[in-house]
Protein backbone atom coordinates (compact mmCIF):
# COMPACT_ATOMS: atom_id res chain seq x y z
CA UNK A 1 0.00 0.00 0.00
CA UNK A 2 1.12 3.57 -0.82
CA UNK A 3 2.89 4.87 2.33
CA UNK A 4 1.17 8.71 1.33
CA UNK A 5 -1.73 7.44 0.47
CA UNK A 6 -4.04 9.16 2.49
CA UNK A 7 -8.18 8.46 2.27
CA UNK A 8 -11.30 11.25 2.49
CA UNK A 9 -14.72 10.15 3.54
CA UNK A 10 -17.20 12.87 2.79
CA UNK A 11 -20.78 13.19 2.83
CA UNK A 12 -23.52 14.56 4.92
CA UNK A 13 -25.05 13.52 8.51
CA UNK A 14 -26.02 9.41 9.03
CA UNK A 15 -24.22 8.26 6.16
CA UNK A 16 -22.07 6.10 8.10
CA UNK A 17 -18.76 7.94 7.12
CA UNK A 18 -17.14 7.28 10.49
CA UNK A 19 -18.01 3.77 11.31
CA UNK A 20 -16.89 2.85 7.82
CA UNK A 21 -13.64 5.26 8.16
CA UNK A 22 -13.09 3.06 11.78
CA UNK A 23 -13.40 0.16 9.74
CA UNK A 24 -11.08 1.00 6.63
CA UNK A 25 -8.78 2.17 8.76
CA UNK A 26 -8.43 -0.72 11.21
CA UNK A 27 -8.54 -3.21 7.51
CA UNK A 28 -5.46 -1.49 5.91
CA UNK A 29 -4.00 -0.75 9.48
CA UNK A 30 -3.98 3.35 8.75
CA UNK A 31 -4.42 5.92 11.06
CA UNK A 32 -7.90 6.85 11.81
CA UNK A 33 -8.67 10.81 12.33
CA UNK A 34 -11.95 11.47 13.52
CA UNK A 35 -12.94 15.07 11.94
CA UNK A 36 -16.51 15.27 13.87
CA UNK A 37 -15.17 14.27 17.13
CA UNK A 38 -13.13 17.72 17.47
CA UNK A 39 -15.79 19.44 16.01
CA UNK A 40 -18.27 17.90 18.60
CA UNK A 41 -15.62 18.42 21.61
CA UNK A 42 -15.46 22.05 21.12
CA UNK A 43 -19.42 22.41 20.91
CA UNK A 44 -19.15 20.42 23.72
CA UNK A 45 -16.47 23.15 25.70
CA UNK A 46 -18.56 25.88 24.31
CA UNK A 47 -22.02 24.67 25.83
CA UNK A 48 -20.34 24.26 28.89
CA UNK A 49 -18.64 27.60 29.15
CA UNK A 50 -21.74 29.01 28.09
CA UNK A 51 -20.28 30.66 24.81
CA UNK A 52 -22.37 32.10 21.95
CA UNK A 53 -22.67 29.64 19.47
CA UNK A 54 -23.01 32.70 16.77
CA UNK A 55 -20.13 34.33 17.64
CA UNK A 56 -17.27 32.49 15.25
CA UNK A 57 -14.08 34.88 17.22
CA UNK A 58 -15.47 33.64 20.93
CA UNK A 59 -15.42 29.91 19.21
CA UNK A 60 -11.68 30.51 18.08
CA UNK A 61 -10.63 32.24 21.45
CA UNK A 62 -11.91 28.77 22.98
CA UNK A 63 -10.02 26.62 20.19
CA UNK A 64 -7.34 28.05 20.66
CA UNK A 65 -7.28 27.24 24.69
CA UNK A 66 -7.56 23.46 24.80
CA UNK A 67 -5.77 20.65 23.33
CA UNK A 68 -8.08 17.98 21.42
CA UNK A 69 -6.68 14.66 21.86
CA UNK A 70 -7.87 11.49 20.29
CA UNK A 71 -6.56 8.20 21.57
CA UNK A 72 -6.63 4.79 19.43
CA UNK A 73 -7.36 1.85 21.88
CA UNK A 74 -8.81 -1.30 21.00
CA UNK A 75 -11.92 -0.31 22.01
CA UNK A 76 -12.45 2.54 19.84
CA UNK A 77 -11.18 6.52 19.95
CA UNK A 78 -11.58 8.43 22.58
CA UNK A 79 -11.84 11.56 22.83
CA UNK A 80 -10.15 14.15 25.19
CA UNK A 81 -10.38 17.67 25.92
CA UNK A 82 -6.94 18.54 27.83
CA UNK A 83 -6.89 16.05 30.66
CA UNK A 84 -10.58 15.69 30.46
CA UNK A 85 -12.28 12.35 28.73
CA UNK A 86 -15.31 13.64 26.80
CA UNK A 87 -15.89 10.72 24.18
CA UNK A 88 -19.44 9.77 25.96
CA UNK A 89 -20.29 13.31 26.37
CA UNK A 90 -19.98 14.62 22.51
CA UNK A 91 -22.26 12.44 21.90
CA UNK A 92 -24.83 14.14 23.69
CA UNK A 93 -28.21 15.29 21.28
CA UNK A 94 -27.30 19.04 22.90
CA UNK A 95 -24.19 18.24 21.19
CA UNK A 96 -25.42 17.09 18.25
CA UNK A 97 -28.05 19.73 17.25
CA UNK A 98 -25.52 22.51 17.57
CA UNK A 99 -22.35 20.76 16.19
CA UNK A 100 -23.45 22.30 12.40
CA UNK A 101 -23.40 25.56 13.45
CA UNK A 102 -20.09 25.75 15.78
CA UNK A 103 -18.15 24.15 12.82
CA UNK A 104 -19.86 26.25 10.22
CA UNK A 105 -17.92 29.40 11.63
CA UNK A 106 -14.53 29.84 9.24
CA UNK A 107 -12.62 30.78 11.98
CA UNK A 108 -13.25 27.85 13.34
CA UNK A 109 -12.75 25.59 10.51
CA UNK A 110 -9.02 26.72 9.57
CA UNK A 111 -7.58 26.27 12.80
CA UNK A 112 -9.48 22.23 12.74
CA UNK A 113 -8.09 22.30 9.27
CA UNK A 114 -4.68 22.91 10.13
CA UNK A 115 -4.37 20.38 12.75
CA UNK A 116 -6.33 17.27 10.44
CA UNK A 117 -3.46 18.28 8.25
CA UNK A 118 -0.54 18.17 10.58
CA UNK A 119 -1.91 14.41 11.70
CA UNK A 120 -2.34 13.33 8.47
CA UNK A 121 1.15 14.73 7.24
CA UNK A 122 2.75 11.44 7.04
CA UNK A 123 -0.01 9.78 5.25
CA UNK A 124 -1.70 6.26 5.88
CA UNK A 125 -4.41 8.23 7.06
CA UNK A 126 -7.94 7.68 7.22
CA UNK A 127 -10.23 11.18 7.22
CA UNK A 128 -14.21 11.78 7.63
CA UNK A 129 -16.13 15.01 7.18
CA UNK A 130 -17.93 16.79 5.24
CA UNK A 131 -14.97 18.74 3.34
CA UNK A 132 -12.42 16.38 3.61
CA UNK A 133 -11.41 15.63 -0.06
CA UNK A 134 -12.66 19.17 -0.92
CA UNK A 135 -10.75 21.32 1.35
CA UNK A 136 -8.66 19.71 4.26
CA UNK A 137 -6.71 16.56 1.99
CA UNK A 138 -8.01 18.15 -1.84
CA UNK A 139 -5.03 15.97 -2.52
CA UNK A 140 -5.94 12.61 -1.31
CA UNK A 141 -5.36 9.65 -3.10
CA UNK A 142 -8.60 8.29 -2.86
CA UNK A 143 -11.50 10.66 -2.19
CA UNK A 144 -15.22 9.01 -1.20
CA UNK A 145 -18.54 11.20 -0.96
CA UNK A 146 -20.91 8.55 0.93
CA UNK A 147 -24.54 8.79 0.83
CA UNK A 148 -27.95 7.11 1.97
CA UNK A 149 -31.81 8.46 2.04
CA UNK A 150 -32.83 10.59 4.75
CA UNK A 151 -34.70 8.02 6.02
CA UNK A 152 -32.42 5.56 6.31
CA UNK A 153 -29.78 7.73 7.86
CA UNK A 154 -32.68 8.36 10.33
CA UNK A 155 -32.94 4.90 11.07
CA UNK A 156 -29.80 4.22 11.90
CA UNK A 157 -29.70 6.91 14.25
CA UNK A 158 -32.42 5.74 15.81
CA UNK A 159 -31.47 2.63 16.31
CA UNK A 160 -28.04 3.58 17.51
CA UNK A 161 -29.37 5.63 20.20
CA UNK A 162 -32.13 2.65 21.16
CA UNK A 163 -28.99 0.79 21.54
CA UNK A 164 -27.53 2.90 23.78
CA UNK A 165 -30.43 3.90 25.82
CA UNK A 166 -31.15 7.19 24.72
CA UNK A 167 -34.51 8.16 24.18
CA UNK A 168 -35.35 8.97 20.76
CA UNK A 169 -38.07 10.04 18.15
CA UNK A 170 -37.73 8.41 14.58
CA UNK A 171 -39.67 11.68 12.91
CA UNK A 172 -37.69 14.17 15.25
CA UNK A 173 -34.57 12.48 14.09
CA UNK A 174 -35.42 12.60 9.85
CA UNK A 175 -36.03 16.52 10.84
CA UNK A 176 -32.69 16.76 12.43
CA UNK A 177 -30.49 15.14 9.57
CA UNK A 178 -32.41 17.40 6.48
CA UNK A 179 -32.00 20.68 8.75
CA UNK A 180 -27.86 19.41 8.87
CA UNK A 181 -27.83 18.43 5.19
CA UNK A 182 -29.45 22.02 4.97
CA UNK A 183 -26.43 23.64 7.44
CA UNK A 184 -23.96 21.97 6.20
CA UNK A 185 -24.38 22.71 2.29
CA UNK A 186 -25.09 26.10 2.82
CA UNK A 187 -22.69 27.49 4.72
CA UNK A 188 -20.39 29.93 3.53
CA UNK A 189 -16.91 28.37 4.38
CA UNK A 190 -16.26 25.12 2.63
CA UNK A 191 -19.64 23.79 2.65
CA UNK A 192 -20.49 19.88 2.12
CA UNK A 193 -20.31 18.92 -1.65
CA UNK A 194 -18.52 16.28 -3.58
CA UNK A 195 -15.11 16.54 -4.72
CA UNK A 196 -15.05 16.47 -8.53
CA UNK A 197 -12.74 13.09 -8.62
CA UNK A 198 -14.66 11.73 -5.49
CA UNK A 199 -16.52 8.05 -5.73
CA UNK A 200 -19.72 8.28 -4.94
CA UNK A 201 -21.30 5.13 -3.13
CA UNK A 202 -24.88 4.80 -1.69
CA UNK A 203 -24.83 3.07 0.99
CA UNK A 204 -28.49 2.92 1.26
CA UNK A 205 -28.67 -0.70 0.91
CA UNK A 206 -25.50 -1.35 1.70
CA UNK A 207 -23.81 -2.79 5.19
CA UNK A 208 -21.25 -0.94 6.61
CA UNK A 209 -18.68 -4.09 6.00
CA UNK A 210 -20.05 -4.27 2.34
CA UNK A 211 -19.40 -0.26 1.98
CA UNK A 212 -15.61 -0.43 3.42
CA UNK A 213 -15.10 -3.57 0.93
CA UNK A 214 -15.46 -1.45 -1.52
CA UNK A 215 -13.49 1.58 -0.23
CA UNK A 216 -10.77 -0.75 0.38
CA UNK A 217 -10.67 -2.25 -3.05
CA UNK A 218 -10.44 1.53 -4.48
CA UNK A 219 -7.60 2.12 -1.69
CA UNK A 220 -5.39 -1.07 -3.55
CA UNK A 221 -6.98 -0.17 -6.94
CA UNK A 222 -4.65 3.69 -6.55
CA UNK A 223 -1.80 2.13 -4.86
CA UNK A 224 -1.12 0.29 -7.71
Amino acid sequence: MNKKMNIAIDGPAGAGKSTVAKLVAEQLSFLYIDTGAMYRALTYAALRDAIDLTNGQSLFKLLSKITIILKHEKSGVRVFINEEDVTDAIRTKDVTSNVSLVSSHELVRVEMVERQRKLAGNGQAVLDGRDIGTFVLPDAKLKVFLTASVEERARRRFEEQQEKGIDSNLDQLKDDIARRDELDSTREFAPLKKADDAVEIDSTTLSIPEVAELIIELAKERAM
